[in-house]
C-alpha cells in the first residue's frame, strides 16, 4: 500500500489549524512542505511554509516531508532542521555539480534527517542513479514545480517505471515519491508504475471528505 504525503500549499490561512488537525485524523502519513524561494521557481512560499510548519509542529507529531524548491539549498536546510523533519528533499537542478550534491546529502544525513533528491519533468532519470545508494527517496515531479493545481504530465509516468526497474535490479532501498497533478483519476497509473509515496494537495484539501479521499488514494489496485 502506498503512503500519502499531503501538500499544504493550497491551505487557506484562515482555517489552517483546523485543516491540519483534520488531515491528521484523516490518516495522512506526512505533511508535505513546499518551500519555494521565488528564484528556483516563480512562486515564493517562504513565509507561509514557515508559519504553517510552526503550527503543525505545535499540534501534530506526524512526520514532515520538506521539499526545497530553492537555489540556496544549505540556508533552507538550516531553516528546517530545528523542526526535526523526517526527510528533506532538494532539487538536483539547484546544484552546480556532483560535489555539491554529495556535500548536501552528507550535510542532511549528518543532522540525522533522511535525504531525498527531486527532479523536474525535463531532467533525465539516469542523472540521479549514482546517488541512489546514499539517499532514502527520489521525488519525481509530475508537473513543473512552482504552483499547485496543474495537470499531470503523462511522460513522467515512464520515469517512475524506469526508476522502479533500476532500484529493483540493483536491490536498493529507495522510496519513489511522485508529486504534481495527482488525482483519484490518475493515481492508479502511478501506483502501477512503482510509486511508494503519493503527494497530493488540491485533490485532498479541496475534497469534501479528507479521510475518504486519502483512503481511496491508498487503496490497493
Amino acid at each position: 500500500m502506498v503512503e500519502v504525503s499531503t501538500s499544504i500549499l493550497s491551505v487557506n490561512e484562515e482555517n489552517s489549524l483546523k485543516v491540519f488537525y483534520n488531515l491528521e485524523t484523516a490518516k495522512t502519513d506526512y505533511f508535505h512542505i513546499d518551500v519555494m524561494d521565488g528564484e528556483f521557481v516563480k512562486n515564493n512560499t517562504i513565509k507561509e511554509m514557515q508559519q504553517y510548519t510552526n503550527q503543525i509542529t505545535q499540534i501534530s507529531n506526524l512526520p514532515l516531508d520538506v521539499h526545497l524548491m530553492v537555489n540556496d539549498v544549505r540556508t533552507f536546510i538550516d531553516s528546517y532542521l530545528p523542526y526535526k523533519p523526517n526527510i528533506i528533499t532538494f532539487h538536483i537542478e539547484a546544484c552546480k555539480g556532483r560535489e555539491e550534491v554529495i556535500s548536501i546529502i552528507k550535510y542532511i544525513k549528518d543532522n540525522n534527517v533522511q535525504v531525498g533528491i527531486s527532479i523536474k519533468p525535463n531532467t533525465k532519470i539516469d542523472e540521479i542513479f549514482e546517488y541512489l545508494p546514499y539517499i532514502h527517496s527520489v521525488l519525481i515531479m509530475t508537473v513543473e514545480p512552482g504552483y499547485g493545481g496543474q495537470k499531470l504530465i503523462p511522460e513522467t509516468v515512464e520515469k517512475v517505471r524506469e526508476l522502479k526497474k533500476y532500484i529493483t535490479k540493483k536491490r536498493l532501498e529507495v522510496n519513489i515519491e511522485v508529486d504534481g497533478g495527482i488525482t483519484l483519476n490518475n493515481v492508479n497509473i502511478l501506483k502501477e508504475a512503482g510509486a511508494d509515496i503519493i503527494v497530493a494537495g488540491t485533490a485532498i484539501v479541496g475534497s469534501e471528505d479528507y479521510k475518504d479521499t486519502i483512503r481511496k488514494i491508498k487503496e490497493t489496485i
